[in-house]
């Protein structure tokens, strides 16, 4: 038994949820999200809750019933209210800026690394604070983990790219006898 699916989702006010012909379309002042559901989980939508269910008895069944109630969660979460990544720059030397829809980081390369920004995610730099916001929450961290790979920190001297909170284990290095 899933403890999420079980739960219903609630509907917030400004966001309209249909689903027809296994397509989940969740519409939001912050934009449109869809998703394809799989025939062994039902989905009803009555007044402002929507319910899940596995049809039958499988494992599959159950397992994609948790899943598809913490996607809907996020999705309604996303096109209401938005979800943020912010990674820190740290190094001497180190920044990024942002040109319209590209991200501009420079971290210790003979060059600078121009990222694209995706559609419906929001760049700013201010000083070494890299925000990221959007809608898509799978777009969104994804977009934040390719950031975060162009110099992941460093267990050393923590020079890299974090994210905000990230604790890094630091290493000692060489010792003079």
């Amino acid at each position: 038994m899933s403890r999420l699916g079980k739960i219903p989702v609630t509907i917030p006010g400004g966001v309209t949820v249909t689903h027809e012909n296994g397509i989940l379309t969740v519409k939001g002042p912050k934009g449109t999200l869809t998703e394809a559901i799989r025939p062994s989980v039902t989905l009803t939508i009555e007044g402002e809750k929507i319910t899940l269910a596995p049809k039958k008895d499988s494992i599959e069944a159950k397992a994609l019933w948790g899943t598809y109630a913490a996607l809907l969660r996020n999705m309604i979460t996303g096109v209401s209210e938005g979800f943020t990544r912010v990674l820190e720059i740290e190094g001497v030397g180190y920044r990024a800026d942002v040109q319209g829809q590209k991200l501009n980081i420079n971290v210790g390369f003979s060059h600078p690394v121009v990222m694209d920004v995706p559609d419906g995610i929001t760049a700013e730099v201010v000083k070494n604070v890299i925000t990221l916001s959007g809608y898509d929450k799978h777009a969104l961290g994804q977009f934040a983990a390719n950031v975060r790979e162009v110099r992941p920190p460093e267990p050393y001297k923590g020079k890299g790219i974090r994210y905000q909170g990230e604790h890094i284990i630091r290493k000692q290095g060489k010792k003079a006898v």
